[in-house]
């Protein structure tokens, strides 16, 4: 199998999105099997990868972090006749998807695309609800060619169903590198680094943007009792349109890290005592799988795919979205009944050691030989009827 992925989102570049893909690819890599992503360009010292087409871009509007391509057809088309793919995976319905969807329609490639943000959802954050009704009409009719339309949980199949995007929607989920993500890297040390001694250590990972609600987690940690809140400690990890304004008011028991990874951030998640994620947009919540492996249990809103990872009473704790009361007394629960925390952040780990990337990619990558085979199928029967 040779798989061709369109999107406009990849490596180095930092979100769910991107990451999801970068490990893919290094499963396929891992497997032996042939792939080519076709992507907006990258910093210069990614640029050379062999598999990796780069398009010139431009940052996009809503988030400078990620990039609008312009992807050349002399180029893409060259490109993608040299590599002869089996099946084009579209993961994007931007400027690449669209480049990769018109070139799989016109020359019968097998075709599936995954979808992976609610762009609907974001809109009221921005002031743009007038562009709702657009955003729904251009992704049904942005899928309409594709064989299968992959999605991390069964809440957004649901809502796209419901949109009418595509009749024919199979769960591609997620997982969690269970050895990073570990409750092995407790270290306080990292927490001393950032001069915090607290007994009480409660974490946000994410983008520090509008739709994310992190106004609702700084909200509901200082709206806690008194006592509580003096032994507790917010840290706030990562970067986005709104860090600047957050991080300039200071607050004694509130630490902004700014953006971090890899070990660093591993050990912060070990090290916190819960996780706090009120974001109400997602589509998954890779964050809070990567917490839940590192042993820690989540406050979360109870919404979109952060609802089916958090097991009520046993994992965490779900709050209505954007009830700031509900989150302080969930946080206030938790906080007062430290082996019940204990014990939930043990669940938590449990759970998350059920989910194996491998297996996950291995379910994907069995979906593909049905697209294959179902159009070869097709196209068989087509040659029979003409004869």
């Amino acid at each position: 199998m040779r798989i061709a992925i369109f999107t406009d989102t990849y490596d180095p570049e930092i979100n769910g999105v991107a990451r999801t893909l970068k490990r893919f690819t290094q499963y396929l890599s891992k497997k032996g099997i042939a792939f080519q992503v076709f992507a907006p360009e990258a910093s210069s010292e990614l640029q050379n990868v062999q598999q990796v087409t780069r398009f010139a871009s431009l940052p996009f509007l809503l988030y400078p972090e990620s990039r609008f391509a312009f992807p050349n057809p002399l180029k893409l088309k060259q490109a993608i006749r040299e590599f002869q793919p089996s099946i084009i995976h579209v993961a994007t319905p931007f400027n690449i998807g669209l480049a990769g969807a018109s070139y799989g329609k016109k020359n019968n490639i097998p075709m599936v695309a995954s979808y992976h943000t609610h762009f609907d959802d974001y809109l009221s954050y921005y002031n743009l609800n007038f562009m709702n009704k657009w955003i729904w009409s251009y992704m049904a009719w942005f899928h309409q060619p594709f064989q299968k339309v992959f999605v991390p949980s069964n809440d957004t199949k649901e809502k796209l169903l419901k949109e009418h995007i595509h009749q024919n929607i199979e769960i591609w989920s997620r997982g969690v590198d269970h050895n990073l993500y570990s409750p092995a890297k407790r270290n306080r040390k990292i927490l001393q680094n950032y001069g915090i001694k607290a007994k009480n250590v409660l974490l946000y990972v994410g983008r520090i943007a509008p739709e994310k609600d992190v106004q609702i987690a700084l909200d509901s940690f200082l709206a806690l009792p008194d006592k509580i809140r003096q032994d507790s400690h917010l840290i706030i990890a990562g970067d986005g349109p709104l860090y600047k304004t957050l991080s300039a008011v200071q607050h004694p028991q509130i630490t902004y890290t700014g953006f971090i990874e890899g070990e660093q951030l591993a050990e912060l998640y070990a090290s916190a005592d819960l996780f706090l994620f009120p974001s109400a947009t997602e589509t998954f919540g890779n964050v809070v799988l990567e917490a839940m492996s590192s042993g820690i249990p989540v406050i979360g809103a109870r919404a979109g795919g952060v609802k089916e990872i958090i097991q009520e009473g046993k994992t965490g704790i779900l709050c209505s979205p954007k009830n700031t009361s509900q989150f302080t007394h969930a946080l206030s629960s938790l906080l007062g009944a430290p082996e019940k925390l204990n014990r939930m952040g043990a669940t938590a780990r449990q759970y998350a050691l059920t989910l194996s990337w491998d297996e996950i990619f291995n379910r994907l990558i069995r979906q593909y030989q049905l697209v294959v085979h179902g159009q070869q199928l097709k196209s068989e029967v087509k040659k029979a009827i003409s004869a």
